[in-house]
């Protein structure tokens, strides 16, 4: 006992430094890992959160249909709506249908789909197959002559513009004219529009038909 009472003194400084060494090293190795694993967990927070704003923006994306609408609507163009909006939406975002309107033949009901045409019918218009089609160029009611002849009453302006003489600005006249005043009676009523004088509408006959 006498000799560890001795080494105890005489050692008992180099002792106690070992014993603080000991605990400080412990405390920091402890601590470091808390660290680590606060971190790692951090970062998969913040992963987590981006993937999942990734799948929202993703959603929100896909979530929309660009539809293009013509014909009789107040206010005719492309318009981006939900995915799971209806004819009768588009219409709406149009400004809505003109007077002069036949919308029996228009299913209001119809889901839209990317990038489709909707259709708007003038009243006496010749019923077309599809909101989602084009019109027919021609009325085959007036016999074989009229085949290659372009409808004055459902031409659609990319129609208009294949005549020779009518550019974008007289086939936007035209179809103004169509939305304000409903269908031509004759070839001979687009006098009526400024621009169309008779040497022009008497080319014209050759390539229209009512």
């Amino acid at each position: 006992m006498q000799q560890l009472s001795e080494l105890w003194i005489k050692y008992r400084v180099q002792v106690l430094m070992i014993v603080i060494a000991a605990v400080v090293g412990g405390y920091w190795i402890l601590n470091k890992n808390n660290n680590d694993a606060l971190i790692s967990n951090t970062n998969a927070v913040l992963t987590s959160s981006e993937t999942g704003s990734s799948l929202t923006s993703t959603t929100t994306m896909k979530g929309t249909v660009a539809i293009d609408i013509k014909g009789a609507v107040k206010m005719p163009g492309v318009y981006e709506l939900k995915a799971d909006d209806r004819v009768n939406e588009a219409l709406k975002a149009a400004g809505g249908p003109l007077p002069s309107a036949d919308l029996r033949q228009v299913n209001l009901a119809k889901q839209l789909t990317d990038q489709q045409m909707i259709y708007i019918p003038l009243q006496g218009e010749t019923p077309v197959a599809s909101s989602s089609t084009e019109p027919s160029a021609a009325n085959n009611e007036n016999g074989n002559d009229n085949s290659a002849k372009i409808n004055l009453n459902t031409a659609t302006k990319e129609q208009l513009c294949q005549i020779t003489g009518i550019g974008d600005k007289k086939a936007d006249l035209i179809l103004q004219y169509r939305q304000e005043h409903g269908q031509f009676k004759s070839i001979d009523e687009l006098k009526e529009i400024n621009g169309f004088g008779e040497k022009t509408v008497a080319k014209l006959k050759d390539h229209l038909s009512i």
